[in-house]
């Protein structure tokens, strides 16, 4: 038996026992006469003590770190004074009999035991990505996940879901993002695409009469890298109900993030309806009080809508209403410690957004600051400040311009004070689902879509139903069109998207017209799923919440990426295996190339 027992399990109610050990020097101290050891596996830590009388002090006194050894000896209890708190094994420690080296290691290229060695040090602990795995910050978080994963399997077990691994090897689909692509041997100058998503799949499943189907995917997507997403392959919860809309999606996904939120994070749910339902907000509306459509609900800095104040105005905030746009305001409470650079830093924001610039206002005791005060007087900043209730302290924030870019401006300038006036409280989970999304939207000058001749196109998932069904496509503007679309979203990071599907052929044919594509391209990208709705297919909704992230986002981790065993670093690249690489020439010759 190579160990009796693991390096994180004796307690003092083994001091007696003669136990057996292995695992990593995570440490040494030697004292001349006296050394001990900390040895360390997946479990934990365990003291050893080895005496100069001892038959394995010498092996003992040519340890180092990382070495994995093994040793037989007996349980004692340490001293009091000796006790470490810290250690869930810190009342005991092994006095070693034997002592087996089991393989030595060379010098390491960082230190194992340092849970702080940061970003800039993350290209050597990706190239050495088995070393950075010893590390029990990564080890803890590994098992947080299999543990997330767990319970999100066991939860949908028990609502009568059936998991269902749906292909790895499929066709391209229009999720938003480039496909990997993987050549077909068999079939020259043909393509597999790695999935973005299951979705299809699991729309067929339903067609199959599946009724409850979830799976835990595996979804390639060739996006740039963020904060909050890994390059290249994610895991999502993918599931989908048959006979089943909005309600009913919704009525399964809360419980299940309730649980989450409590059995994963340390975080209190706030901002819950009162009968305990997740708060809805409608996409329009969340744009123009958050500028953003997954708004971090955990502080209010809501932005108001002010254009009645301007209209005719003989200045820019009245030029861009004659435009069609509208003026914005955000009022920051108890910012009067923002200094000329920092106005100057939000006015770079609202630029970078696409705004001409930003006015704003300074509430001081004697008087009304502003810029704006060459083209208003104090009356009509008062005026301003009165809409807004703004105070002594206070500074009020505006923007005008078209609609959906002062929209996202102003978001980013409500996200830009929070940080600043850090009203982020990390104890606190507001959930709300974001609904109501336009089903299309307009193609802007320049873009290849616009080059082909297209007006609008899909705002966002294309198999969603349009709200009002056929009526709504033949008789509203496009721009018009809602869809039963929906995304759930938590602390400011969308988690989950959905949506009800659009199962009726002719229904899909129109939807897909008006974004600028023929029945013929329509039928040539997803020929299987038209064909099986002409088949008699059930009405279904689904959503699929990236569990990545929102294990990530419950727990405040710093970064996405640490959670995968083996991740791709900030541009796709794997350290450790030296991915992508070259193939040979005979492989080339093989797929055609």
């Amino acid at each position: 038996m190579m160990r009796t027992h693991t390096c994180g399990q004796l307690k003092k109610a083994n001091v007696g026992e003669n136990v057996t050990l292995a695992g990593w020097v995570a440490s040494y101290r030697n004292l001349g006469s006296l050394i001990f050891v900390d040895l360390r596996d997946r479990y934990g830590l365990t003291q050893l003590s080895f005496k100069d009388t001892d038959q394995g002090f010498e092996l003992a006194s040519k340890l180092r770190h990382e070495w994995v050894i093994q040793v037989r000896g007996d349980v004692t209890a340490r001293p009091e004074s000796m006790i470490n708190a810290n250690m869930e094994t810190g009342e005991i420690e092994i006095a070693v009999s034997e002592l087996t080296l089991l393989s030595q290691a060379e010098t390491l290229p960082f230190e194992i035991s340092n849970d702080n060695l940061g970003e800039a040090n993350e290209a050597l602990r990706l190239k050495y990505r088995f070393l950075d795995l010893r590390r029990p910050k990564l080890q803890a978080m590994l098992r947080t996940k299999d543990e997330f994963f767990t319970h999100v399997r066991a939860y949908f077990h028990e609502q009568g879901f059936t998991e269902v691994q749906t292909p790895i090897l499929a066709n391209s689909s229009p999720e938003g993002a480039r496909d990997f692509l993987v050549p077909s041997r068999l079939f020259p100058g043909k393509f597999y695409a790695l999935p973005q998503a299951p979705q299809q799949f699991k729309q067929l499943l339903m067609v199959g009469g599946l009724d409850r189907y979830f799976q835990i995917a595996p979804c390639f997507r060739d996006e740039d890298t963020r904060v909050d997403r890994h390059y290249g392959e994610f895991y999502q919860l993918d599931m989908e109900m048959s006979f089943a809309g909005q309600e009913d999606v919704f009525a399964i996904m809360e419980p299940l993030m309730i649980e989450l939120t409590a059995k994963f994070s340390q975080k209190q749910i706030i901002n819950l309806e009162a009968n305990k339902t997740f708060r809805r907000i409608a996409w329009r509306e969340a744009m123009t009080r958050y500028g953003s459509d997954k708004p971090d609900l955990r502080y209010g800095l809501e932005i108001e809508v002010i254009s009645d104040l301007f209209s005719g105005a003989d200045n820019f905030l009245g030029e861009a209403l004659k435009n069609g746009g509208a003026v914005h305001a955000l009022k920051v409470p108890s910012a009067s410690s923002f200094s000329r650079k920092v106005f100057d830093e939000l006015t770079a924001i609202a630029k970078k957004k696409g705004l001409g610039g930003l006015g704003y206002l300074v509430m001081e005791e004697a008087e009304i600051k502003s810029p704006l005060s060459k083209m208003l007087d104090q009356a009509q900043l008062q005026q301003i400040a009165d809409k807004l209730n703004a105070k002594v302290g206070d500074v009020v924030l505006i923007g005008a311009g078209e609609w959906l870019k002062l929209s996202w401006a102003m978001g980013a300038l409500r996200i830009d004070c929070a940080d600043r006036l850090n009203l982020k409280n990390n104890n606190e989970a507001a959930w709300c689902w974001i609904v109501d999304y336009p089903m299309y939207e307009a193609v802007e000058e320049g873009t290849l879509a616009h080059k082909q001749g297209k007006v609008v196109d899909f705002g966002h998932n294309p198999f969603s139903m349009p709200q009002g069904g056929m009526e709504a496509l033949e008789t509203k503007s496009p721009l018009e069109v809602m869809a039963y679309q929906y995304d759930l979203v938590l602390n400011g990071f969308e988690v989950s998207s959905g949506a009800v599907r659009n199962h009726e052929p002719e229904l899909m044919y129109k939807a897909f017209a008006i974004a600028g594509y023929s029945q013929d391209e329509v039928d040539a990208k997803f020929g299987a799923m038209i064909k099986a709705f002409k088949f008699g297919a059930p009405p279904h909704a689904g959503n699929a919440p990236g569990l990545d992230r929102l294990i990530m986002v419950l727990n405040d981790w710093d970064s996405i990426r640490d959670m995968y065993a083996f991740p791709k670093d900030g541009q796709g690249r794997d350290a450790l295996m030296e991915s992508p690489g070259e193939i040979s020439e005979e492989q080339k010759k093989e797929l055609g190339f």
